[in-house]
């Protein structure tokens, strides 16, 4: 009996026809054993609850990574696996009341500043802005937007102006502001105005502050005799008749 040679190559046919019996059989790109595991820890994370589980998995991960890499991946795809590692891994130090690690814990997967994806650095900056600690970023986030190869991604601008907003305004730092903004081409000219604006405004405020404390600190002045020597003198005479009052010679005085 001959058999349908027709019929056992219709499993096999692709793009490119039917495949033939002299073409290798192509199979699929094997899949990194970090893609399960990251898989396996947002699930940890997000159904289970499972904060420190995660964050082991993550880690465990990132080893698989640099142990087991494949070099027939996509070049995005182990950055975008990366990435992804981190932003579970920062939600589950969040989570656990560790968040003064997250930078620290990204920082030894990423050795510098400037090779963080854009990503993970917002999270980073949210974090700590909103826990009240801007100043931890401060020196990170500068060091990646002054990079030349960060500040022709797509997401640089609004990087920039989420660092005036999240961690410069907040320190004070408004002339390291104002150079950010009017320096970076990033910024189109109606989100420069507005930033800008929001800069003046900042100083604004702090110098009616500064003036404030200053108008607080003028009691203290004013009763000091050097400040109104009028009241002095005249606190002078008042202990001056209270002292006469208990003496004779007032008394004499008196009886004239």
């Amino acid at each position: 009996m001959k058999s349908d040679c027709s019929t056992s190559a219709a499993p096999f046919r692709g793009l490119g026809g039917p495949l033939r019996s002299s073409e290798p059989v192509r199979a699929a790109p094997a899949r990194s054993p970090a893609v399960d595991l990251l898989e396996e820890a947002a699930d940890l994370l997000v159904v289970h609850l499972d904060f420190r589980a995660a964050l082991e998995t993550c880690e465990r991960a990132w080893q698989s990574l640099a142990n087991h890499a494949l070099p027939e991946e996509p070049a995005g795809t182990s950055l975008e696996v990366k990435c992804s590692l981190c932003v579970v891994g920062i939600q589950a130090l969040a989570e656990m009341d560790r968040w003064q690690e997250v930078l620290s814990w990204v920082l030894q997967y990423y050795q510098v500043p400037e090779k963080l994806p854009p990503k993970v650095l917002e999270l980073c900056i949210l974090l700590y802005s909103k826990m009240q600690e801007p100043r931890a970023v401060l020196d990170v986030v500068g060091a990646w937007l002054q990079d030349p190869a960060n500040q022709d991604l797509p997401e640089y601008g609004a990087l920039a102006e989420f660092h005036v907003q999240r961690v410069l305004l907040p320190l004070g730092c408004l002339s390291e502001a104002e150079e950010l903004v009017v320096g970076s081409a990033a910024f189109g000219e109606e989100r420069r105005l507005d930033v800008l604006q929001a800069i003046h405004t900042a100083r604004q405020q702090q110098q009616q502050e500064h003036s404030g404390s200053e108008e607080a600190q003028k009691p203290n002045e004013e009763a000091s005799p050097s400040s109104l020597p009028f009241l002095y003198k005249l606190a002078q005479l008042f202990r001056w008749i209270r002292k006469a009052a208990s003496s004779r010679l007032y008394q004499l005085c008196i009886r004239d």
